[in-house]
């Protein structure tokens, strides 16, 4: 397993966006719309399993491994920096702005 900054295919991720830094642009819809959501206030969230949002702060929702890479690209090409994705073992970001 790695330490910091990268995930192991095999491992269980989370993923959950600071809407405080949500500038609403919807890159992350457009990249994953089965993970994230806008919703009425024009802020992305995530979605569960059971696809309702989760609007708590700082609330997760699970990485499908199918959709890992659509989820890194959007934490990447986010112009809010606020998604954040992390392995749930230990909670450590592997994806995002406070990754290492």
């Amino acid at each position: 397993m790695s330490v910091t900054g990268e995930a192991t295919a095999s491992e269980p991720l989370e993923v959950w966006i600071d809407q405080d830094l949500c500038t609403g642009d919807g890159i992350c819809v457009q990249y994953a719309p089965e993970v994230f959501e806008l919703d009425i206030d024009g802020l992305a969230y995530v979605k569960g399993p059971d696809d309702e949002l989760r609007q708590e702060p700082g609330q997760s929702a699970p990485v499908p491994l199918t959709l890992l890479q659509d989820v890194v690209d959007s934490a990447k090409e986010c112009p809010g920096d606020c998604i954040h994705v992390r392995r749930t073992t230990d909670q450590v970001e592997v994806y995002g702005p406070d990754a290492d």
